[in-house]
């Protein structure tokens, strides 16, 4: 078995679970985690369900395993009844690594931002985060192993205009990673957040890609695959004394 399962059960099964897994940077995470850990793969996605299967084919093709997960993860009950169903199917496996990637925008400028708007992007970044951390956490301590990984964005490092709920929110998952860190790294459980730039996802799209281009140093815009491969070290055991940290994939744009 890889190297993130070498404190678990010999009968156990470690798996990775990754938000927001359908598409873009979720859907490179989950096929890079398989690839680089023989983990298993936990596929959550909210309503593309013809997204997420292709991503767990395509991982299923290149030798790894993965299954669908699908529940909102600002939505309390659907985040517990999904996990305690998928821990009733699988009692021996565990959550070993974390990936709280779901995020959605909804720009616009604060001064005509609906109140929705709002609560929705907040909800769906802090409170998503907040209620599958919890849940993974017990184990986590318990078995004092694992691996949690807050995708951020470097909205929430230096603010954009027009995304002061996109910012709010993802400084606010900044700072919970700071603070989680603390307290539990006496359990060997690192908790670290990554700071994408402007990467090739849908998110961009409709963006005029000629207004910051030239602000970005490397004059180019990212690949998921680059913010994959972090996310692996990161939860691997290499990474095991790096905690707390942000690390910023923006090809130079803000550090």
């Amino acid at each position: 078995m890889a190297e993130v399962q070498t404190a678990i059960m010999a009968d156990a099964v470690a798996c990775a679970l990754i938000t927001g897994a359908s598409k873009g940077i979720g859907r490179a995470i989950a096929l890079q985690l398989s690839l680089d850990h023989n983990l298993h793969i936990l596929l959550n996605y909210a309503s593309d369900t013809a997204a997420a299967t292709e991503t767990m084919m395509a991982i299923k093709e290149a030798g790894g395993s993965a299954e669908l997960l699908p529940f909102r993860v600002h939505h309390k009950e659907e985040v517990q009844q999904a996990l305690d169903t998928w821990q009733a199917e699988h009692p021996t496996d565990y959550i070993h690594v974390l990936i709280n990637n779901a995020g959605i925008t909804k720009d616009g400028l604060l001064m005509w931002m609906p109140e929705s708007d709002w609560d929705e992007v907040i909800a769906v970044s802090l409170k998503g985060m907040f209620y599958l951390t919890q849940y993974v956490l017990r184990d986590m301590l318990l078995k004092r192993s694992g691996r949690i990984v807050n995708i951020a964005s470097l909205s929430g490092v230096k603010g954009m205009p027009g995304q002061t709920n996109y910012s709010a929110a993802k400084g606010g998952m900044i700072a919970a990673t700071k603070a989680l860190a603390q307290e539990i790294a006496k359990r060997k459980v690192t908790v670290n957040a990554v700071a994408p730039g402007f990467i090739e996802t849908d998110m961009i799209k409709g963006l005029d890609t000629r207004q910051f281009l030239p602000l970005i140093p490397m004059k180019r815009l990212g690949k998921t695959e680059e913010v994959a491969h972090l996310v692996s070290f990161l939860v691997s055991d290499k990474a095991s004394y790096i905690t707390g940290e942000v690390i910023h994939v923006n090809g130079g744009l803000y550090s």
